[in-house]
């Protein structure tokens, strides 16, 4: 079964609505939409958001302007549907920083819609990004930001707040021991990629089980050993977080010649 289709009919339907709505709404091009947060990293709850992001571009047009305009397309929260998207010009620019989350968009396992060339060339100037830093420091500050708010000082944790800082630390792991592969953005995938003790997969396994049932995983003692990996990551990273690096001229060369591309490819 495709990851898409673990997504039931009728919020599927919605989102294809809503997609078709924007695009129509805004006379905008959906180069792709794809599941981001919980559902996309393989640990959603019963109750958890559909987190829905886009890439879209504009008419050859409407660039040529001497107003500023906005690059972003954010729809209202509505129950469990939270959409929005950003615009090429300011994805490509994030892309080549690189971006990090822009780089999970791209590696998401559900995909609501797609341009496959465009997509598939996204992906091609995605992987010759030097990730290194950019990805090192995000997951750094995220999975540092997420013990030290659930976890770290308490007698009794969420639960479910451990995935929150243990997908980060597990990025950082990945960087730090497959630095040349690409980071993958599911939970499973990522795990299954680090040859975690079977003891420990084993309870993740469990836990992923009781989370996807179950609306709350209740309040529970400080886990021990994922302390343990939480906070071992974090140090690793601080010592050892690399050097900036600024994005080849050719790499931003090959941006613009994207992005002329694509916008053409619009008229």
């Amino acid at each position: 079964m495709s990851a898409l289709a673990c997504i039931a009919s009728e919020p599927r339907a919605l989102i294809a609505e809503r997609l078709d709505a924007v695009a129509r709404d805004h006379d905008v091009r959906l180069l792709f939409a794809i599941e981001s947060g919980s559902r996309a990293w393989g640990f959603p709850s019963p109750d958890s958001d559909y987190d829905v992001r886009f890439v879209y571009v504009h008419r050859p047009e409407w660039y040529l302007s001497i107003e500023t305009r906005r690059d972003v397309i954010e729809l209202p929260l509505e129950g469990e549907l939270d959409i929005n998207g950003w615009d090429l010009r300011k994805a490509l620019n994030l892309l080549i920083k690189p971006n990090p989350v822009l780089l999970e968009w791209l590696r998401s396992p559900i995909v609501y819609r797609a341009d496959g060339e465009a997509m598939v060339k996204l992906l091609d100037l995605a992987e010759k990004t030097a990730h290194q830093r950019p990805s090192a420091y995000h997951y750094l500050h995220l999975c540092r930001g997420q013990y030290r708010r659930f976890i770290e000082g308490q007698d009794r944790v969420k639960l479910k707040k451990y995935f929150y800082a243990l997908r980060p630390a597990l990025a950082l792991m990945w960087l730090r021991t497959h630095p040349d592969r690409p980071l993958p953005m599911n939970f499973g995938e990522l795990r299954d990629g680090l040859g975690l003790p079977v003891g420990l997969s084993s309870f993740l396994d469990e836990m992923l089980t009781r989370k996807a049932r179950s609306r709350e995983l209740g309040e529970g003692p400080r886990l021990v050993v994922l302390d343990a990996l939480i906070e071992a990551e974090i140090a690793r990273a601080e010592r050892s977080l690399p050097e900036p690096g600024t994005p080849p001229a050719e790499l931003r060369r090959e941006a613009d010649a994207l992005f002329r591309e694509l916008v053409c490819g619009r008229a």
